[in-house]
C-alpha cells in the first residue's frame, strides 16, 4: 500500500519533471540538443539542474515519442535526423492536417475565423521582416507559423486528432529548425492563400496549397543538403 509520504512527494515531483521534460523537448526540437547527441546524465544533471531519477524519467518519457533514443546501458541520445524520416513525417503530417482542414473548414464559427486571421496576421509580420532580411526573428517565426497551422485545424472537434498531429508537427519543425529554411515570399503567399480558402470554406484548394506548400519545402531542404549528418557529442 502506498504510504501518504510516497503519494506527497510524487505530487511535489510531477510540476518539476513536467517543467523538465517541456524544457528539454524543446530544446531537441529547437536545435539546442542536436542529432546524434549523447546524453550523459551526470552532465544532463548539472546543466539541467535536476536528479538523476527525475532525468531519465523525463528522457524515457521523450524516447517513446521519438525525440529521443534509449540506448540501453549506454544511455540515451538526441534521435538522428534523415532524409528519409523527413520525408516520412512530412507525408503523415499531410495525411493528418488535410483531414482536419476539411474537418474545421467546415464546423469552423466566426470565433475560429477571428483565431486564424489573428494568427495569420502575426506570422505575416514576421514574414515581412524575414523576406527583408531580418533573420533575428527566426525562432519567433517558426513558433508562429507553428500557431496558425493549427489555427487552420483548431474546430476540426477531435481532440485526438489535434493531439496526434501536434506531436508530427513537432518533429516536423524540428527539421525546419534543423536546416534553417525560408523560402521567402513563395510560403508567405502559400499562408494567405490557406487563410483566404479557409475563410471561403474551400477545402480541396487548401489541401492542395497545403500539399505544396509541404512537399516543396522538404524538396528544398533535400535539394540543399541541409539536413546535417549526425554526429555524437556529450552534454556540456
Amino acid at each position: 500500500m502506498t504510504d501518504m509520504s510516497t503519494l506527497e512527494s510524487t505530487r511535489e515531483t510531477t510540476p518539476v519533471a513536467d517543467t523538465l521534460y517541456r524544457r528539454i523537448r524543446s530544446d531537441v526540437i529547437f536545435g539546442r540538443l542536436a542529432p546524434g547527441r549523447r546524453l550523459t546524465l551526470d552532465r544532463m544533471r548539472d546543466a539541467y539542474g535536476t536528479s538523476i531519477g527525475t532525468l531519465r524519467e523525463v528522457l524515457n518519457r521523450l524516447a517513446s515519442e521519438g525525440f529521443i533514443m534509449a540506448e540501453g546501458a549506454r544511455g540515451f541520445e538526441v534521435a538522428p535526423a534523415s532524409v528519409q524520416n523527413l520525408r516520412e513525417v512530412a507525408e503523415i503530417r499531410l495525411l493528418l492536417e488535410c483531414h482536419a482542414l476539411r474537418e474545421s473548414f467546415d464546423a469552423g464559427d466566426i470565433e475560429w475565423e477571428g483565431r486564424l486571421v489573428a494568427a495569420h496576421h502575426k506570422l505575416a509580420l514576421l514574414e515581412k521582416r524575414m523576406v527583408a532580411g531580418d533573420r533575428t526573428v527566426s525562432e519567433t517565426w517558426k513558433r508562429y507559423d507553428a500557431a496558425y497551422h493549427n489555427a487552420l485545424i483548431s474546430a476540426c472537434g477531435s481532440r485526438l486528432l489535434l493531439e496526434m498531429h501536434g506531436a508530427v508537427y513537432d518533429k516536423y519543425l524540428r527539421y525546419l529548425v534543423l536546416a534553417d529554411v525560408f523560402r521567402g515570399s513563395v510560403a508567405a503567399d502559400e499562408h494567405r492563400s490557406l487563410l483566404d480558402y479557409a475563410l471561403a470554406r474551400d477545402w480541396r484548394a487548401a489541401q492542395r496549397v497545403l500539399a505544396t506548400h509541404v512537399r516543396d519545402c522538404v524538396d528544398h531542404i533535400i535539394a540543399k543538403g541541409l539536413v546535417a549528418s549526425t554526429s555524437r557529442a556529450a552534454c556540456s
